[in-house]
């Protein structure tokens, strides 16, 4: 089998492109690396890109210079977790109340991980996990 090297991007679909943007760089500080009235690609991490569209910007094939990108969409609230670092948990709860984000949940795991969950303004749950989550983180 041919060899993959991870993910490499991860698609939200949003209502208000603006607003989901300046969510995500204010509470997790992601570079924006491109981006139009369409779409944009922020940097989470090293060779790690989260693509947020516009509902429905995506619906019809994009043809660039180098080739067509085929139409995809998506809808319902998502999910997206985070990896951090287990010493980092309690600065993010308070970044998180610093930024008016709500914690709607919390999970001790079985291996002794930790997630606590809210909401992007898309009401997309996102996670943030420190190792101990699964067998291999």
């Amino acid at each position: 089998m041919p060899h993959l090297t991870g993910i490499l991007e991860t698609s939200l679909y949003v209502e208000d492109l603006d607003r989901s943007v300046r969510f995500y760089q204010n509470v997790f500080t992601f570079e924006r690396l491109v981006g139009d009235e369409r779409f944009c690609a922020l940097r989470t991490t090293d060779q790690r890109v989260l693509l947020l569209f516009k509902h429905g910007s995506s619906t019809k094939p994009m043809v660039s210079s180098g080739g067509t990108i085929p139409p995809h969409d998506g809808g319902g609230q998502l999910h997206l977790a985070f990896a951090i670092p287990a010493g980092e948990l309690e600065t993010w709860e308070r970044w998180l109340e610093r930024h008016q984000l709500a914690i709607e949940s919390r999970v001790r795991w079985e291996r002794g991980g930790e997630s606590i969950y809210f909401r992007d303004p898309d009401g997309h749950l996102l996670e943030l996990v420190t190792p101990g989550c699964w067998a291999i983180y």
